[in-house]
């Protein structure tokens, strides 16, 4: 995919993800044991065969740029090309509103680009997907701008905020409604699109002179004006909206199909290398069900769990139903059930602590308990 650059918005909502976003960025927010939200993106894009991908970067992002640092760790450290971080200009007040702000900043990678297709992305949604297909798809069906979705399973609510998309015979896109209170749609636009390099730059430059917005605004306007069309995913896909979404799809991952499929179905998952130790099982270990990082050192009881790298779980604890992140120390006797910690956090020795399925409790970041 020589001729196809990506771009990565990262200017996400994250007012749902409570004290997880506070310090970091939602595409820096820790999933699945060792992993950053932005790792699926630009894995899917490198997996893919897009060597020029650019990266807008919100404010505060300096736990994000240090995971990301030069590319390296996704064959990104180019000579030509690679990875560039596209850091925010302070705003100004003639500056418009809507991330298409935050593209129109970065004009310049998008005229530099020697290629004609741009992929779109975001963090918020997880899968494991190779752009081949959609792009074949997107080309013979001439359209405009192909945009990803999935269709949400019988039993599963639509997710605030989303965007749901109508679809014609053709599978072109004859509606879309961005929060709708109510739809009849089932097809949820999965902030990920393909389209040209120079009607991406048209739409940027024609936003601007009339005030900003949001790219998927600018498209729900000219839906009469451009030919837009829909791919399916049919993979597992995770969208972290919410604390209680990215509880659920940690609890989805102790699932060996799962794991199978948003980890390895189109190729690896990449992050940032860190070489330690493997996790040490003392005498009184016991483990159930569970992921564990490494450099874990465990002494307790774990089931049913995911413990990101350098935790520790002393003697006579008992971990169940819990996310659990990095350098963590759950002391002996502690008893914690549906609760996820932040990183740094120590439970002292006997607290215990529970949630609930449906509204799991967050431990915020440095936290002593």
């Amino acid at each position: 995919m020589f001729n196809v650059m990506g771009l990565i918005n990262l200017h996400e909502n994250t007012v749902k993800l409570d004290v997880l976003t506070q310090t970091r960025p939602l595409a820096a927010v820790p999933f699945g044991g060792k992993y950053r939200l932005v790792d699926f993106a630009l894995s899917n894009m490198v997996n893919s065969g897009v060597h020029n991908v650019g990266i807008l970067i919100p404010e505060h992002s300096g736990a994000l740029l240090q995971h990301l640092r030069a590319g390296k760790d996704w064959d990104l450290d180019r000579k030509h090309e690679g990875l560039f971080l596209l850091i925010p200009t302070p705003r100004t007040p003639l500056a418009g509103t809507g991330d298409v702000d935050y593209y129109s900043q970065h004009l310049d990678f998008l005229l530099d680009a020697k290629q004609e297709y741009v992929i779109l992305s975001a963090s918020q949604f997880l899968c494991n997907l190779n752009y081949g297909l959609a792009l074949e798809y997107h080309k013979q069906s001439k359209a405009d701008a192909t945009l990803i979705y999935r269709r949400l399973g019988n039993n599963e609510t639509r997710p605030s905020g989303a965007v749901m998309l109508t679809l014609d015979a053709d599978n072109f896109i004859a509606d879309m409604e961005i929060a709708p209170p109510q739809s009849k749609s089932r097809n949820l636009y999965m902030s990920m699109a393909i389209t040209g390099r120079r009607l991406l730059l048209d739409i940027i430059t024609n936003a601007m002179s009339r005030g900003g917005g949001d790219y998927v605004r600018q498209l729900q306007a000219n839906l009469k004006n451009l030919r837009l069309n829909a791919w399916e995913f049919t993979g597992y896909a995770a969208n972290i909206c919410d604390v209680r979404e990215y509880y659920r799809h940690h609890m989805a991952l102790l699932n060996q199909a799962v794991w199978q499929d948003i980890f390895f179905r189109n190729g690896h998952i990449y992050t940032k290398v860190k070489d330690s130790v493997p996790t040490k099982y003392l005498s009184e270990a016991k483990v159930e069900n569970s992921v564990l990082a490494n450099s874990c050192q465990i002494n307790g009881f774990v089931k049913n769990s995911v413990l990101f790298r350098s935790v520790h779980v002393a003697k006579g604890a008992v971990v169940k139903n819990s996310v659990i992140m990095q350098y963590s120390y759950i002391g002996s006797g502690a008893r914690l059930e549906n609760v996820i910690c932040d990183k740094d956090v120590e439970i002292t020795p006997g607290h215990s602590l529970k949630g609930d399925p449906l509204y799991p409790l967050v431990i915020k970041k440095g936290t002593v308990v």
